[in-house]
């Protein structure tokens, strides 16, 4: 009973993100909440012990959960998404719960939501998971059934058609990139509290095999430890849009080494390097700095 409880404690600690999740997924509340307790159930019969990261394997789980959801919605169009709900509020009778509230308030506006109900499932999932909650593409991957190049060229594609719907994003590229460039002059001036500060709390660095073997560490998790790694470095990286997102290059004798993209909401929540050259030609890039072309 003393294991079940502390796991209980744990998942509700998770629950206002899974929320969050679900609801730009479902864009429905009660679906929200309904995806949330099923995801619950799953963990509830999983094995707890044998989970590295429970924070990600419930982002993952919440995402998988709302997909097979959104599917299900397409195959049946006559239960299409509540375009009439915005922010759902308490049913009659029901108390108001003032977390719950400020999360939905917080979490997507209306605009946002109706853009992400013309994405398809798949590419909702992808998009909503990486670029809004930096899930790794490797981690997606595995959800999705497709490689992590492929998963990448879906966020691509999902990341366009959100940009053509509208200035919805949770924050504009204009403020996206003056973030980036901040954190980049931060870095290359080895102010580290600047760098903490442009960092979420709960940022990840993640590098591909490639810049593993450069030196970088696969996962860096936390402000202070992402900060510490980026203090004093970034002389060669210049501001780009990678793949329509914002992000950096790192030009060394006239060639792009190093890829850096950026996962910008408030602060940054998620940087990715990418080093291996073939990933790196795949990539949409876009720079002021001819150098870097």
């Amino acid at each position: 009973m003393h294991d079940a409880d502390l796991l209980a404690r744990r998942f509700e600690e998770h629950r206002p993100r899974l929320r969050a999740v679900a609801h730009r997924m479902l864009g429905s509340g009660s679906e929200a909440e309904d995806a949330v307790q099923d995801t619950w159930l799953r963990l509830s019969r999983a094995d707890a012990d044998g989970i590295d990261n429970l924070g990600g394997w419930l982002t993952t789980t919440v995402g998988r959960v709302c997909l097979d959801r959104l599917r299900a919605r397409t195959a049946r169009p006559e239960q299409p998404w509540d375009a009439d709900e915005s922010e759902p509020g308490p049913a009659d009778g029901e108390p108001v719960d003032p977390e719950r509230e400020a999360v939905l308030a917080e979490s997507v506006g209306r605009a946002l939501l109706v853009v992400l109900d013309t994405l398809a499932p798949t590419e909702r999932f992808v998009f909503v998971l990486h670029d809004m909650f930096a899930v790794s593409f490797d981690e997606i991957a595995s959800v999705v059934d497709r490689s992590p190049a492929a998963v990448r060229q879906i966020a691509s594609r999902a990341r366009r058609r959100v940009q053509l719907g509208g200035p919805v994003r949770e924050t504009d590229p204009a403020r996206q990139r003056q973030v980036v460039e901040a954190f980049l002059a931060a870095s290359r001036e080895g102010r580290f509290d600047d760098l903490v500060t442009l960092l979420d709390p709960h940022v990840v660095l993640r590098a591909d095999p490639v810049g593993v073997g450069l030196g970088s560490r696969a996962e860096t998790r936390g402000s202070a430890a992402v900060a510490g790694f980026f203090n004093g470095r970034a002389q060669a990286a210049v501001p780009a849009y990678v793949d329509a997102a914002p992000g950096a290059v790192v030009v060394i004798d006239g060639q792009i080494r190093i890829v850096l993209t950026f996962i910008v909401t408030d602060r940054i929540i998620g940087i990715e390097a990418v080093a291996d050259p073939e990933h790196i030609a795949a990539l949409d890039l876009v720079t002021s700095d001819p150098a870097s072309r």
